[in-house]
């Protein structure tokens, strides 16, 4: 099979710890080199291991996770306890434009391609655990809960379920966050800027959809009012709500409430 990128790195396993793996490839939608942080479970000759991707937040990159949550140790440890099966966690760079890029198309690159099309791809050429019959997952917090819930629906074909923490829930939010103009990351389709906007263009068909915010949050009503607006249109999803702000420490926590909610999905 011929590999999709033209160059691709890949950690030495001689010099990875805590089942950490890190690949590098050159991304034609990025227009140069993106990095993946992938937590890879120590199971033996295991095939077809579930795909979750994990999106950090502004400011971050594919680091942001394990360096910031720990979420490898988070898995490993429910693993190790039997609360969920193996899996694994492909965490990627945004792309690192700005201070987000917002996981969207904008300024001549493709973000939302290269998390939906090159880092999947990157996965199953670099770790045999997964494979193109993997149930595929996706995941975020903040810009990167935007990105899990903008890109899960309108990818739904490839994506099983989504879940988010504390998400930006339209492009008019970013601002918030960045420095960098609103109008950088405005989509032609002004349906493609919310994410009500894209269930509106894309929700024929839509995945299992859970997400949370903590209630001294600054995007709270911003969360609240997408879970009223689901309820109102009838649209099947979970949303919770736990004490706790725009932190490190509430991301921490409950990453378990989307581990647990993916792997009780599983096939």
């Amino acid at each position: 099979m011929k590999e999709a990128f033209r160059t691709t790195e890949i950690s030495d396993p001689q010099f990875e710890s805590e089942n950490l793996r890190f690949i590098t490839v050159k991304s034609n939608n990025l227009k140069g080199r993106g990095d993946i942080c992938v937590f890879v479970p120590p199971v033996e000759n295991a095939k077809n291991l579930p795909l979750m991707i994990l999106l950090h937040g502004v400011y971050g990159s594919a680091w942001a996770w394990t360096q910031k949550a720990g979420v490898h140790f988070t898995a490993l440890a429910m693993i190790q306890q039997g609360k969920i099966e193996p899996m694994v966690i492909a965490m990627p760079s945004d792309g690192l434009w700005g201070d987000g890029s917002g996981y969207v198309q904008h300024n001549q690159k493709n973000f939302e391609k290269w998390i939906v099309d090159d880092v999947p791809q990157a996965v199953i050429e670099n770790i045999p655990h997964v494979s193109e019959k993997s149930n595929l997952f996706i995941s975020g917090l903040s810009m990167g809960g935007f990105g899990a819930l903008r890109l899960g629906i309108k990818y739904s074909e490839k994506f099983k379920a989504i879940s988010a923490h504390s998400a930006i829930t339209e492009i008019e939010q970013m601002p918030l966050f960045v420095e960098e103009f609103k109008e950088n990351y405005v989509q032609e389709d002004e349906r493609e800027n919310s994410v009500l906007g894209v269930i509106e263009k894309y929700g024929d068909n839509l995945p299992k959809i859970r997400f949370d915010c903590g209630s001294d949050d600054e995007l709270i009503s911003y969360n609240r009012e997408l879970h009223s607006r689901l309820n109102t249109s009838y649209i099947e999803h979970t949303y919770e709500e736990f004490s706790g702000g725009h932190e490190w420490s509430y991301w921490q926590k409950h990453i378990k409430k989307t581990l647990l909610y993916f792997n009780s999905l599983r096939s």
